[in-house]
Order: C-alpha cells, then structure tokens, then sequence
C-alpha cells in the first residue's frame, strides 16, 4: 500500500516540487494539493491521507490552526509533518502543541524530504538530534519564563500526573531519557538492555501517558516535573 501525501503550501511551485519529489517515491503517492487551512481540512476529510505535509505561514488558516483540528479530529488518522524554517522557536512549540508528529527544514534535500514521510506515516515522530535540541530548548525556556504553567510554585513541588503512576521504574527511566532527546540505541547503552526492549518500552510508556509520539513525550516530561528545565 502505498503512503498517501497531501501537501499543503500556499505557494503553488513549492507545492509542485514537492508533489514531483514525492511521487518519484516507490511507496508513495500524492492524493492532493491544498494552498491553505481551510482547504487542508476539506482535503483531509475527501481524501483520507496518511501524512499532511503542513506549511506554517499561509494566508487565511495558518498550518497551526490547521494542524489543530487534523490531530483532534478522531475520523481523520494522518500525520503530520510540519515543514519550517525553524527560525521561529514559537511556531516550532506550537506545532507541538497542535499534534504535529514532526519537522523538516524547507531547505532539507528530497532523501530527508522522503525519509520523514515514511518516518510519520510509520507512527514515528521525526525527532533529530537538532530538532530534539530545540525541543528541549523551547520547553526549558518555558518552564523559566513560565513557572506558573510548567515550573514548581515558590517551595512547592509539581504535582505529578496520575498516569505517571501507571508506569513501572524502567519505564519511568526510559521516559526520562527521551526527555533529553536519546535514540533507542543510546537509551539501550545507557540502561544496558537491548534496543528492541528500548522500543516496547516507549511503545508503552506512550501508550499509558496517551502520548501521540516521542516528541510530545519530551514536553509532557518537562511540564509533569519527570526531568527539570535548566536554569
């Protein structure tokens, strides 16, 4: 089967050469085009993709907004996949906050273009080490900037999820070790057990937190008190 795009950009050339990148893909198909939010819902709702590749600035419904009511929406099961330039760290939190499951610089060459597709489309989150650096980033600045909604009151400590309850103390570490942006493999170094059992425990730990993927376990940890922002 296979992965159905639909791309999103209010600039038709840019829509193109991604459509041209994208159907050169063995597994891949473009089902359709859209130039702003309004028409991506419309078009996720007639076409049932498996991945949106969501720009973020466009006239009318930004890709924000747009991302919001794709993830929220139980009918609709794609993914999407923010395209940025990273040049603003709050459209980044955003898109987080949204449901996005990944990103991907505009400048990214057509292999990275492809291979993040295939990532979400998987259930992945597309989470490289520069993405999870600025992650992290955005959340601790959060949490500075912020404590009122992520850091600990004056002499009082967060007060944990009930969810977090339901994790076992391997999970729990596992968790934390996602929250400062580590692969599989350096978690399974690192807790000296296989990668394989690495991955059932994330597929778990996301599955009791109800956690879409990797990248909102890093902000669900810094906002719960599991790891602490750097100050």
């Amino acid at each position: 089967m296979s992965i159905r795009v639909l791309v999103v950009d209010d600039q038709s050339l840019v829509r193109g050469g991604f459509r041209t990148i994208l159907d050169s893909e063995d597994g891949i198909e473009v089902v359709g085009e859209a130039a702003n939010g309004e028409e991506a819902i419309a078009a996720v709702a007639a076409l049932s993709p498996d991945v949106v590749c969501m720009d973020v600035q466009m006239p009318g419904m930004d890709g924000l907004e747009a991302t919001r009511r794709i993830t929220a929406d139980e009918a609709s099961a794609a993914a999407v996949l923010v395209l940025t330039t990273f040049n603003r760290e709050d459209y980044l939190f955003a898109a987080l906050e949204a449901g996005a499951s990944g990103f991907l610089l505009k400048n990214s060459s057509p292999e990275q273009l492809i291979e993040a597709v295939q990532v979400v489309a998987r259930g992945d989150a597309l989470l490289s080490p520069d993405v999870t650096r600025r992650v992290i980033e955005a959340v601790a600045t959060r949490a500075t900037a912020e404590p009122a909604a992520l850091a600990p009151a004056a002499g009082h400590e967060p007060k944990p999820a009930p969810e977090l309850e339901t994790l076992t103390d391997r999970e729990r570490e596992v968790l934390e070790q996602l929250a400062v942006g580590l692969s599989n493999a350096e978690i399974a170094e690192r807790l000296w057990v296989g990668e394989a059992t690495v991955k059932t425990h994330v597929s778990k730990v996301l599955m009791k937190l109800g956690l879409r993927d990797r990248v909102h376990a890093v902000v669900y940890a810094y906002e719960h008190g599991v790891v602490r922002a750097k100050r």
